[in-house]
């Protein structure tokens, strides 16, 4: 902690955010006076956080979890520290990491689960090396959830209507919202790199630096607290569901993967520019386990709309090199830049979660030595859908993986799926004005 006091110190810190990462991938924990996080070094909270749903419900399922509310002792990752640039007072924001009492990472924590997945990866002597791209939507202010979502009004006074994918002019229109963002990412130091126009309307994807996954999933995490944030402050919300409008497309995580050795050479390369059979085996993993990782890359109700309704969201379980239209794309690349796509993830899911399964995907294909499918040069986005089609269908593929549950603990996964079909049957309880508008009068 020596480096957290010398960092509050040198930058006059009065208040710390003490940060944790959700079953949703949300923050939750503690604001605390420095003073008194100093001398505690730390803080506790009830490990009940994650049983909770995304309404704030409980699951029915009293045999899996302990309701005496037992406290976690959260101990501060010191690396994480940064400022929140958006706080009146001198506010500094740390990222913990969940621990019982005996000192053992609490397996519900998100964090713990992919800390548990790259341990696998040590003992093998590989280092995943990974690139989130983050779509997400700026849409109007809505104050009414019975509402549709509209676009935003840019600078020129008008909402936009039409596609404009890659256009800078319909970015600028934005720009002082941008600006902030952009201002507010500088001061946590967090490693942004290119933002391009999406197809929808308003609809943005940002690129973050290659880098190691917790780093990778931190900076998603702190993202999406800084693009909320940027957009109230200019009157407008900044949303990350998987399909936030009817008639628009979704927004996706895909997520960039490769692995080197200790000695940073790509794993997934031949000497002679050829791909290994670590990086076929590697896709052949993802291929057979993503059906029972879905409910991680699409953890909520509206994650199916994206794959089943939404432009370019993969269909399929192919892969493909430079082809858009498959679920694992490899980007053309040199030997030493050798990785795979993994498109599947919304930008709904928790970054911690959906990267420990695509890790943990592609760490059984290898260890199995499985081989993939023959690679896919065609355009498949016509073809039909193979994934699961709901989030029910999803936690059922989940609970039957055998493999899975070894590598995430059995307890967590008994748990996430308690949790998640307890958000699919409220969901399923609300009658629809779909529902009242043809059916009421019409069977």
């Amino acid at each position: 902690m020596d480096n957290v006091r010398k960092w509050f110190e040198e930058n006059r810190i009065t208040e710390v955010e003490c940060l944790i990462p959700d079953i949703t991938g949300n923050a939750r924990g503690k604001i605390i006076p420095a003073s008194k996080y100093l001398k505690e070094g730390g803080m506790r909270l009830p490990e009940s956080i994650f049983y909770q749903t995304v309404t704030g419900d409980w699951p029915d399922d009293d045999d899996l979890f302990d309701w005496t509310e037992k406290d976690m002792n959260l101990e501060p990752d010191t690396d994480s520290v940064r400022f929140v640039p958006w706080a009146k007072e001198p506010t500094a924001q740390l990222i913990h990491d969940c621990y019982d009492s005996q000192g053992q990472l609490i397996g519900m924590a998100p964090r713990s689960v992919l800390r548990k997945v790259l341990a696998l990866y040590e003992k093998e002597g590989w280092k995943p090396i990974v690139a989130p791209e983050l779509e997400f939507f700026l849409v109007k202010k809505n104050l009414d959830w019975d509402y549709p979502l509209e676009p935003p009004i840019g600078r020129n006074g008008r909402p936009e209507t039409a596609r404009q994918s890659f256009s800078i002019d319909a970015v600028n229109e934005f720009d002082p919202l941008f600006e902030d963002m952009y201002d507010y990412c500088e001061a946590q130091n967090l490693d942004v790199d290119t933002l391009v126009h999406e197809s929808g309307a308003a609809q943005m994807e940002i690129n973050f630096d290659h880098g190691e996954p917790i780093l990778a999933c931190d900076q998603v995490f702190l993202f999406k607290r800084t693009m909320r944030e940027a957009a109230l402050q200019h009157d407008t919300y900044a949303t990350f569901m998987a399909k936030p409008m009817e008639d628009e497309p979704g927004s996706a995580m895909h997520i960039h993967q490769s692995l080197v050795d200790v000695n940073g050479n790509n794993l997934f390369a031949n000497e002679d520019g050829s791909n290994s059979q670590m990086f076929l085996s590697f896709i052949a993993g993802l291929q057979q386990f993503t059906p029972a990782s879905i409910a991680f890359y699409a953890p909520n109700v509206n994650s199916y709309r994206r794959l089943m309704f939404g432009d370019s969201a993969p269909i399929n379980l192919q892969w493909g090199i430079d082809n858009r239209t498959v679920g694992l794309r490899v980007p053309l690349s040199d030997p030493q830049n050798r990785r795979v796509e993994n498109r599947f993830a919304g930008a709904d899911a928790n970054p911690y979660l959906a990267m420990a399964l695509t890790l943990a995907c592609g760490y059984i294909g290898m260890k199995k030595q499985l081989t993939p499918s023959a690679e896919e040069t065609g355009d498949v986005s016509e073809d039909r859908y193979t994934l699961p089609g709901t989030l029910e269908e999803a936690l059922v593929k989940l609970e039957q993986c055998e493999e899975l549950k070894e590598i995430l603990g059995e307890r967590f996964v008994d748990c996430y799926v308690a949790v998640k079909r307890k958000e699919y049957q409220t969901y399923f309880k609300v009658i629809s004005s779909w529902e009242r508008e043809f059916l009421l009068l019409n069977v």
